[in-house]
């Protein structure tokens, strides 16, 4: 079946870090004829797919994103690093994104120039960034399928009006997700994590919030995620859960789910717990099961309110069994003043190479894989749509326990 004028397309980007494997989901219209972005053969093939066609193609370094370049190497004077940025006071860090408006000096552009630059020596007096796209060292593989999902309204002809689609798709985030090679990046300098809400958790999350915490159209994402990692029969704990696990309905009675939250209410309001745990992680980072206790374990939306993530990470790989899976999903809204401080700053793809990190820094886990998810309209009824007409962004991030703490 022949595709009606401006059907929205799922662009997936897919590529492998020396860590981990990823898997980059964007969904756009394609823009009027000779503005993809595109080679004219590519173009025109979008544009003849049906309802039924995929279109897969392979790219080499350089060739779907510009080529690395030494000239995008760019050493300079600490003192042109503008640490003052409106309310913020940054302290850069080694293996971190910064815009190079930031050091816009050092970098022959303007000071609302926000393309990012990575921050890969800091020493002393001296700097030196890397504004090479962080997709260059990579092949590519770009698959290309027409979206069949049924939405009540569409964006316009492109997400980014006047960006070629291309960069729609390679730009704004996806890599910045991987460690840059032979580099740790400097995340725990300030360790356990601070918040600028350091107010006791238990006080905070007294009264009950029965709402969600992404609009309808990420949430179907989010069950469409947990529904290709959980199998009937899993024993599952819902990480920092609330009144509601996001899980797919056909797994309704499937799953033995435990919840581990901070409000009894929002807890006994779940339908899908078979029981559940007051814990604050903040204060106990023990958690209070046995031994391969679960097949998975999933966390939605909570991950950045961990204080001690590392400390986690390693009991979460206790109590799942050795192959059992631990999955973080994450996006762009939080509580302000409960996030850890490093969140609030960082691009949504660093959030996730962040998330990442800690699944390296544990040595407990294998098989690791990243996910985002970006474009899908946000639903007419949704508070948020005067602001943004595309939904939330999701990050998503799993990996499975090859050993034990």
């Amino acid at each position: 079946m022949a595709l009606p004028v401006n059907h929205p397309f799922e662009f997936i980007l897919e590529w492998q870090s020396s860590v981990a494997r990823h898997r980059d989901r964007y969904i756009a219209n394609l823009p009027e004829q000779g503005k993809t972005g595109f080679a004219i053969e590519l173009e025109n093939t979008l544009r003849n797919l049906s309802t039924e066609d995929v279109f897969e193609q392979d790219f080499a370094p350089g060739e779907l994103v510009p080529d690395y370049s030494d000239q995008q190497m760019i050493n300079f004077p600490t003192a042109l690093f503008e640490c003052k940025q409106r309310q913020l006071n940054i302290d850069p860090r080694v293996g971190r994104f910064y815009p190079q408006a930031f050091a816009w000096q050092a970098f022959n552009c303007t000071r609302n120039h926000f393309v990012p630059f990575r921050l890969i020596k800091h020493v002393q007096q001296h700097m030196a960034g890397d504004a090479n796209h962080p997709l260059a060292h990579y092949p590519l593989t770009l698959t290309v399928k027409p979206d069949v999902r049924n939405f009540p309204s569409r964006m316009p002809a492109s997400a980014l009006p006047g960006t070629p689609l291309r960069q729609q798709i390679t730009d704004n985030g996806p890599g910045m997700q991987a460690p840059y090679l032979g580099i740790q990046t400097d995340f725990y300098s300030q360790y356990p994590f601070p918040r600028s809400d350091e107010r006791d958790d238990r006080q905070f999350y007294a009264n009950p919030r029965m709402i969600n915490h992404l609009d309808n159209v990420a949430l179907t994402g989010v069950r469409d995620f947990h529904a290709r990692l959980l199998q009937p029969g899993m024993r599952v704990l819902d990480l920092m859960a609330s009144c509601h696990s996001h899980l797919p309905d056909e797994l309704t009675d499937a799953l033995h789910i435990t919840g581990l939250g901070m409000n009894r209410m929002e807890l006994q309001a779940n339908p899908r717990l078979n029981e559940h745990f007051i814990h604050d992680l903040n204060r106990t980072t023990q958690l209070p099961f046995a031994d391969n206790t679960f097949d998975a374990v999933i966390c939605t939306v909570s991950v950045e309110y961990l204080t001690q993530p590392l400390a986690i990470m390693c009991e979460l790989a206790r109590i799942t069994r050795t192959g059992g899976t631990v999955a973080m999903t994450v996006s762009t809204r939080w509580f302000p003043g409960k996030a850890i401080d490093p969140w609030t700053e960082m691009h949504p793809f660093e959030r996730q190479g962040l998330v990442l990190d800690y699944f390296l820094q544990s040595r407990l886990f294998g098989d690791l894989r990243t996910e985002s998810l970006r474009g899908l309209p946000r639903p007419l009824n949704d508070p948020h749509i005067h602001q943004t007409k595309l939904s939330d962004p999701l990050f998503h991030v799993w990996g499975k326990v090859q050993l034990k703490p």
